[in-house]
């Protein structure tokens, strides 16, 4: 009888894999997931769309002579927010409820596998929202520097890595009715102080000190100055920070159940 396989080809290889393969099906997993789920997309792609068309076209607020150098940054801090950090948090919440992740614990895919996958997917879907919020926003007559632009792109990363820390730290800790409000609790309490941040040029010392402190406010003071050719190295320290303990206590308390 003739054998239709070839012969050894069901012989155990229990080598193990290679860390970049594993990294790579990973972030190509987690990035079509990501792309599938019409909430996320709402979440990522709509709103921040919606809010940079309606402030640049509405007369709200005082944003200055030209409204969009202020709205785009704006927007790109609530996306990232919203990518990196809500919708991070509540989906890992949620797959962890349904069973999702318990499966994946069961693979010889390590801890920091899952959370590094699973950030570098963030990372490119913020990728694909600032090019096209970056192309609306020059329609609507955002004119950056190439400078600006690359800076912009090097705090993007940093911003969107600290908070899919967060996010990750937050969904892989707690019950997924719990993640589920306190992260739209936090966004808007962040939300919030970045407004402040982006909207307020007299704000007390102090008050903007503390602000400065917190990720979302943080990420906007520097962002409105990389978009312009300048560096905050405080803001950067603050996200490094940030994105270093979230990053430490993700790995070391995250949950598969």
């Amino acid at each position: 009888m003739t054998n239709r396989f070839t012969p050894g080809i069901f012989t155990p290889d229990p080598r193990p894999n290679a860390p970049l393969r594993m990294l790579v099906a990973q972030t190509r997993l987690e990035l079509i997931l990501l792309l599938r789920n019409g909430e996320q997309l709402l979440l990522t792609m709509f709103i921040p769309i919606t809010l940079l068309i309606g402030l640049c076209l509405l007369p709200v607020g005082d944003l200055g002579e030209h409204r969009v150098d202020s709205v785009v940054p704006a927007v790109m801090m609530v996306a990232v927010m919203s990518t990196a950090f809500t919708g991070q948090a509540i989906a890992v919440g949620f797959d962890r409820r349904y069973g999702a992740l318990k499966r994946l614990g069961a693979t010889a895919l390590p801890k920091w596998g899952i959370i590094a996958g699973k950030s570098a997917a963030v990372v490119i879907v913020v990728a694909l929202q600032a090019v096209l919020i970056g192309a609306i926003g020059f329609g609507l007559g955002w004119r950056p520097g190439i400078g600006g632009l690359a800076l912009g792109a090097v705090i993007i990363a940093l911003g969107t890595i600290t908070f899919a820390a967060m996010g990750l730290l937050l969904g892989g800790t707690l019950k997924a009715e719990i993640v589920l409000a306190l992260a739209n609790i936090l966004w808007f309490i962040m939300l919030g102080i970045g407004s402040v941040v982006f909207a307020s040029d007299d704000l007390p010392e102090v008050l903007r000190l503390i602000a400065r402190l917190i990720p979302s406010g943080a990420l906007a003071e520097t962002l409105k100055a990389a978009l312009v050719g300048s560096v905050d190295w405080f803001g950067v320290a603050v996200l490094a920070v940030w994105a270093t303990a979230c990053g430490y206590l993700a790995t070391k308390t995250f949950k598969f159940t």
